[in-house]
């Protein structure tokens, strides 16, 4: 059958809920815009693809937080301090009490966030399409289980890190650098059986190296973020790249998972017989989700870019700071990309204490659309800055922001652009938001 075969799909769908504020996707930026939108009294329904919500905490398997701090500041503050300070309460954060994260603990957490504040919400269940009024989103279409239905909303937030709902909107994206090339995927693990009274600190590059010297490893990589204690004697990997993966194609995803369930193998040989403390190890599980660095890059009324980074820049309509360094893995698995990575990551794009950059509005508002916001991995910045806000703390922020400025337009009856910028702000203020540069009474830009 030729690949180029096309056929015309039409259904008479229902119409299951009627919301005010439709979200696609249950990661932190999900639960964070889920979570505020309610309390603020609006009816939410949430679409989530997987079995939890959580996204890569969870699904994904990743074993730690990023800083939600710069050291001197809590930048993710309101929902983000909520949801850290619940998960430790929880003992979800493992024994050393660090940023670490034990995966169950985190889905219960976020099942009662989501229970309590009102929120309707179904797994299982992914966006196939939206449809339009103009330059208005009028319903997202759904598929489960039990069929394709609609869901009606005043207001739809993209939740979903590779901006699934704004692309089927009709929104403008850019995709990895000027070849075209993105940062590589990883696979997080969990591993049983690890005596932590036994590590040692010790250079891993030179394990690494004498490693790559008797074969170990399919590719020489030499970026290894990684083991985790998420246990008494269980560790959380971050190891291993998927080199060339497009978060956005099922067949690329479909060849990555592949491959890097079968370099378990070669990193469980590895940590055996190259490092201290992990002789007993045995592969617990390898996550539901690929671990998505990059994919598309929302445009959107402002480019959150570098030079922003550089100059800890400050916006008129900051919804928030972050400060996490420019982590941008190499594409490839030789020296010099390596290098240029830790020079970029080390020295380069890294803040010092009590320095962070503005976080804009006007990043969250995809360009040509009028009741659709976007928060997490996806906004509109540059391939620099996707690097940074990526991470779990940087989407608690533009979650809450997002969730909180749903809720003014479907009160005040406004598109995305008409919202009172300084009612924003003194609403993200009244949640815990950290907006140090506020100034009451700043007009709409």
């Amino acid at each position: 059958m030729s690949m180029n075969q096309q056929v015309c799909f039409n259904r008479t769908i229902p119409i299951r809920h009627e919301v005010d504020i439709f979200i696609a996707g249950g990661g932190p930026a999900g639960v964070a815009a889920a979570v505020c939108a309610a309390r603020s009294g609006c009816s939410v329904f949430l679409a989530e693809g997987q079995s939890c919500l959580g996204g890569m905490g969870t699904s994904g398997l990743v074993p730690a937080f990023m800083q939600f701090s710069d050291g001197i500041n809590f930048l993710a503050a309101g929902i983000g301090e909520e949801i850290l300070n619940k998960l430790r309460n929880a003992g979800g954060d493992g024994p050393d009490n660090m940023f670490s994260i034990r995966a169950e603990v985190f889905k219960r957490l976020y099942d009662d966030l989501l229970v309590e504040a009102g929120v309707e919400f179904t797994f299982m269940t992914q966006l196939i399409g939206v449809e339009m009024d103009g330059d208005r989103a009028s319903l997202a279409i759904l598929s489960a289980k039990s069929g394709i239905f609609a869901v009606k909303a005043k207001m739809f937030i993209d939740c979903t890190g590779d901006g699934d709902l704004t692309v089927l909107a009709g929104g403008v994206f850019k995709k990895g650098d000027n070849e075209g090339n993105m940062m590589p995927g990883t696979l997080c693990s969990l591993w049983s059986g690890v005596n932590w009274d036994k590590i040692k600190k010790q250079d891993d590059s030179i394990a690494l190296e004498k490693a790559f010297k008797e074969k170990v490893f399919t590719n020489e990589d030499r970026h290894l973020p990684g083991m985790w204690r998420v246990g008494e004697k269980v560790g959380g990997g971050n190891i291993g790249h998927a080199y060339g993966v497009d978060g956005t194609d099922e067949v690329s995803l479909t060849k990555a998972f592949i491959e890097e369930r079968k370099r378990m193998l070669e990193y469980e040989n590895y940590y055996k017989n190259y490092l201290n403390g992990f002789q007993d190890m045995e592969l617990v599980s390898t996550g539901a989700l690929m671990g998505i660095r990059e994919s598309r890059r929302i445009t959107g009324d402002y480019l959150l870019n570098l030079e922003d980074f550089k100059t800890q820049a400050i916006f008129e309509d900051e919804i928030g700071r972050y400060c996490y360094p420019i982590d941008i893995h190499a594409s490839k698995p030789d020296i010099a990309s390596f290098k240029k990575f830790e020079e970029e990551y080390k020295n380069d794009f890294r803040y010092k204490k009590g320095e962070s950059y503005g976080i804009p509005y006007r990043s969250l508002v995809p360009k040509g659309l009028s009741n659709v916001l976007v928060a997490g991995r996806c906004i509109s910045s540059d391939r620099y800055i996707q690097g940074s806000i990526r991470v779990m703390p940087g989407c608690y922020i533009t979650g809450q922001a997002v969730g909180i400025a749903a809720s003014i337009a479907v009160k005040e009856n406004c598109n995305t652009r008409e919202i009172n910028i300084s009612k924003l702000q003194e609403k993200l203020i009244e949640v815990g938001a950290y907006l140090p540069n506020y100034i009451k009474g700043n007009k709409r830009y």
